[in-house]
C-alpha cells in the first residue's frame, strides 16, 4: 500500500518544484504533472519524488488534519 501525503509548492522551478508537508520541504518533479501547476497548490507525490496530482485545498488540508491526529495519537 502506498500513502500519499498532501504536499503545497512553494517554490517553482521549471519542471521541478519544491513542496512542503508538516515543515518538512524537498524537490519534486512535475514531468508526471497532465496540468500547470502554481505556488500554493497541494499535489501528491509518488515513490521517487514525482508530483502526479493536484489536491484541492480543503480536501488537502482535511487529509493533513487526520494525519496530524493520527501522528499525535501514536506518540500518546
Amino acid at each position: 500500500m502506498c500513502m500519499a501525503i498532501p504536499s503545497r509548492i512553494v517554490v517553482i522551478d521549471g519542471d521541478m518544484a519544491t513542496v512542503e508537508a508538516f515543515g518538512k520541504q524537498r524537490r519534486v518533479s512535475l514531468i508526471l504533472m497532465a496540468e500547470p501547476v502554481h505556488l500554493g497548490d497541494y499535489l501528491l507525490i509518488q515513490a521517487g519524488s514525482f508530483a502526479y496530482e493536484r489536491v484541492e485545498p480543503e480536501r488537502a488540508l482535511e487529509t493533513l488534519a487526520i494525519l496530524d491526529g493520527i501522528v499525535d495519537d501514536a506518540r500518546n
